[in-house]
């Protein structure tokens, strides 16, 4: 079965599946939009966490939950979306010897920036991340920061600092360090939805969260697991100098506010917001409030440049 023709969305929205190489490794890039190239209103990239593939994440299609992709959803305003699967996920390679960290996460995001700047003309991107993938684009930032526009960090993680989640993962972290894969099913998904707060999201739309992500996986590289539990901080927000929206979740367990507000004080754009997204815990596009976390993604991505910035 072709995993993506079938959960696409059969509407107006265009969906194309593209692949390039990081070296020997094969990557799977997915791109939705509704316009011809060059008239969209800008390019976003997507950028997936630990436990899930891109597509699942950011093109998964609900019946009866209106908007339920954000692929889709930005693609219909205007926008071309783009997202990828890091090594070792979905539908790129998965053949190599390693763990997959937060630095070759980075490493792939160059790899798909490159191919897709070559293939549409973009020149810079309007990037979203969430949990570790908010890691990877904050730090493919700090690398190459003339290919970011506008920066969103969703359930990041600076320091650690009053993690509750990250407090339970550590107890894990010789296992995780022993091998390259940990397995996963369908009660992992669901307990990512119910370790910090029961409710925030609807048992049919994780039983079909889990189903894709199932479908393209049965496990996951450990490295960002490692990462979060043993090498904080990954990024220095001094060297991140892009307007930058930091995102939290009310019931998040992976960072505390305490963490990601020392985080927010030392960004050095003025031009820096931080959200709380009421009742939403860890996997925002599939919390019951989804829509506020497109309101705030939607408005930051089409703030107006300031005409007067004082100096």
């Amino acid at each position: 079965m072709d995993v993506a023709k079938a959960f696409q969305n059969a509407g107006e929205v265009a969906g194309k599946e593209h692949w390039t190489k990081k070296g020997d490794v094969n990557l799977f890039l997915w791109q939705k939009t509704t316009v011809p190239a060059g008239k969209e209103k800008g390019t976003i990239l997507f950028v997936h966490g630990s436990s899930m593939a891109a597509q699942p994440t950011f093109d998964l299609v609900v019946p009866g939950r209106a908007d339920s992709s954000p692929m889709d959803y930005f693609a219909k305003l205007g926008y071309d979306v783009w997202t990828v699967d890091m090594e070792g996920y979905g539908r790129s390679d998965k053949n190599r010897d390693m763990k997959a960290f937060i630095a070759d996460g980075a490493d792939d995001l160059k790899a798909a920036t490159d191919y897709i700047m070559k293939t549409t003309g973009a020149k810079k991107f309007l990037a979203y991340g969430i949990s570790s993938g908010a890691l990877r684009a904050a730090l493919f930032t700090q690398r190459h920061p003339e290919r970011i526009a506008r920066l969103a960090l969703d359930a990041f993680v600076w320091l650690g600092t009053g993690s509750p989640t990250l407090a339970e993962r550590k107890k894990r972290l010789p296992e995780f360090q022993s091998k390259n894969r940990r397995d996963i099913d369908e009660a992992f998904v669901f307990s990512v939805f119910n370790r910090d707060h029961k409710g925030c999201a609807d048992d049919a739309t994780i039983k079909a969260f889990a189903d894709y992500i199932l479908a393209l996986d049965d496990s996951m590289p450990t490295g960002t697991y490692i990462d979060m539990c043993a090498n904080l901080p990954v990024i220095d927000p001094t060297k991140i100098p892009v307007p930058t929206v930091v995102m939290r979740g009310e019931f998040d367990g992976i960072a505390s506010e305490e963490d990601l507000l020392a985080f927010y004080a030392k960004l050095t754009n003025p031009e820096k917001q931080f959200s709380i997204m009421p009742g939403i815990s860890h996997a925002s596009f599939q919390q019951k409030n989804y829509k506020i976390v497109y309101h705030i993604l939607k408005s930051f991505f089409e703030q107006p440049a300031p005409v007067f910035t004082g100096h």
